[in-house]
């Protein structure tokens, strides 16, 4: 039997079915059709091999193969199915298979309402496109805009990751996943744990906020704010950014870095810090601008535009600094001056080196106009060495032993065990060897080759020529605490960083809007005309 079928009917329309029966027996109130049942009903088409038809409440109860399609994109086929005309709601249960061009849900039940678009269910469902494999217990699906929501426990699979989460918002037609909530996306090289971020899962791109963290074997990444290009293997992190390396124990803080693993690289501005360089004396270094590149175990870290560093009981100033792990050398490099307790040593060019392996550190050199200078400890003079170069040892931190060499000039303040001074020693020789105390004291001091000069009675030697040419007593510079190795200029840029942190603190906990390019995507483009670029052809 075959109807024609009225295309703007509210009625579900029966446009065919190999037989026909009423019996009020079997079904009250409906018509029951048997073989190649077509059914229509404004823009959707259901086929099945047996249906009841109940005409007066406009509904239909389909057996057997249904097969439903809404337009060119959307079918749906199941064991059983129910249709509301009235309401336009649709029930399918028994291997339940919707797909549209771009993916398909298999599921034991699925919910359809047509007058929002939405299709839902709760039985557990695996969704498949072309990237990836989404697994979860309930689901819902808003056709209009290709989206996929879960609530509970949902998973993606893809060849290079893994998505768990229990908050998704996956877009089918460009593959964006938006989670919210503890969330993990993981792959061969490191996992990424996040609370709220976004995730292109065909370009391997992830736009994370709110503490995120990406952990490789020998390294994380943590920041307020993270963008990571899995293809490149690299990542851009912005306020409170910390990177911990976990094989050399060293900690980079800051809040801009950006790290590109294949490379072993980064660097890191806006308040930068590297701690941890030893292991039992930690050394904290920072630099408007600090780049570490080389493998594990072979670290360099540069520090560029005003570097500094402090540790215990010692601490310098540079115009760049550079470090190589391997070698145990830190170089500072432009006007370095460098403190140890009470002492301040200048000079064209300064090298610390530690032990590689207890990492302490051993000694120093300083090249090209060494000069060194303490205070005497009573009263207002300077103890003052200068010459060529100047090579120091160290002693538990402490500068314990310093040859000075070439054209060396000392002024030193002579006292006995009382504390009492003996006189002002004024002397010129080849070379100096200093054997020195903890504090300000000096145990002994030996002049080599052909020394000339005085020890002056305190009151007959001018204080004019109580100093050294070039000398410069910057005391008031030296770094005495972790907090005085930041610049004005830094503290601005982290006080604005934990504004814009408190900030996003302040805002409601909600997942993140989706993108422009998330909302468009499927949209044609629009090409600008050559005369609105102001082109002409001639």
């Amino acid at each position: 039997m075959e109807t024609k079928p009225i295309q703007d009917s509210k009625q579900i329309i029966i446009e065919n079915s190999d037989f026909m029966d009423i019996s009020e027996t079997e079904v009250p109130g409906a018509i029951v059709l048997t073989g190649n049942v077509r059914i229509i009903h404004q823009g959707v088409r259901m086929s099945c091999n047996k249906a009841y038809h109940f005409t007066k409440s406009n509904f239909v109860k389909a057996f057997g193969s249904v097969n439903m399609v809404q337009g060119d994109t959307l079918t749906m086929s199941s064991k059983y199915a129910e249709y509301n005309g009235n309401t336009k709601f649709a029930f399918a249960t028994g291997n339940v298979v919707m797909q549209d061009p771009k993916m398909t849900v298999t599921t034991d039940t699925i919910n359809f309402d047509r007058t929002s678009q939405q299709a839902y269910y709760n039985t557990g469902g695996v969704i498949r496109d072309a990237e990836n494999t989404l697994t979860s217990k309930s689901g819902k699906y808003f056709l209009n805009e290709k989206k996929f929501q879960f609530n509970t426990a949902v998973v993606v699979n893809n060849p290079t990751h893994t998505i768990r989460t229990n908050h998704l918002d996956y877009y089918t037609n460009s593959g964006h996943a938006y989670v919210f909530g503890p969330s993990t996306i993981a792959s061969e090289n490191n996992t990424i744990y996040t609370t709220k971020g976004f995730y292109d899962t065909k370009k391997d791109e992830g736009k994370l906020q709110k503490g995120s963290k990406i952990k490789y074997r020998d390294r994380i990444i943590e920041g307020e704010d993270l963008y990571y290009d899995r293809k490149n293997d690299f990542a851009r992190a912005k306020n409170n950014v910390k990177v911990t390396d976990t094989i050399n124990k060293m900690v980079i803080r800051g809040h801009y870095a950006e790290v590109y693993k294949q490379k072993d690289s980064m660097f890191i501005t806006k308040k930068a810090l590297v701690s941890g360089l030893f292991e039992k004396d930690s050394v904290w270094f920072h630099a408007k601008r600090i780049v570490v590149t080389g493998k594990p175990k072979n670290r360099i870290i540069r520090g560029f535009n005003n570097a500094r560093f402090f540790k215990k009981d010692m601490s310098g100033k540079c115009d760049s600094l550079h470090y190589n792990q391997k070698k145990g050398l830190t170089q500072m490099i432009g006007k370095p001056i460098f403190w140890n307790g009470k002492r301040q040593l200048t000079g064209d060019l300064m090298h610390l080196i530690s032990d590689t392996i207890t990492q302490k550190v051993d000694s120093l050199k300083v090249l090209n106009n060494a000069f060194i200078i303490s205070k005497d400890t009573i009263g207002d003079g300077y103890n003052q060495v200068k010459g060529v170069n100047l090579y120091g040892k160290f002693k538990d931190n402490h500068l314990k032993e310093v040859d000075v060499v070439k054209n060396t000039e000392v002024i030193y303040y002579m006292r006995n065990d009382k504390q009492e001074l003996i006189g002002i020693n004024k002397n010129v020789s080849s070379r100096i060897n200093m054997i020195m105390a903890e504090g300000n004291d000096i145990e002994s001091v030996t002049f080599f080759t052909n020394p000339e000069g005085e020890i002056y009675p305190e009151d007959e030697l001018p204080v004019n020529a109580r100093k050294l040419r070039g000398f410069i007593w910057r005391g008031d510079e030296q770094i005495l605490k972790l907090e005085d190795i930041f610049p004005k200029e830094e503290l601005e840029l982290d006080e604005k960083a934990k504004a814009e942190v408190k900030k996003k603190m302040m805002e409601a906990d909600v997942p993140m809007e989706p993108s422009k390019e998330t909302l468009e995507y499927d949209k044609p483009k629009k090409v600008k005309s050559a005369k609105a670029k102001g082109k002409s052809k001639k």
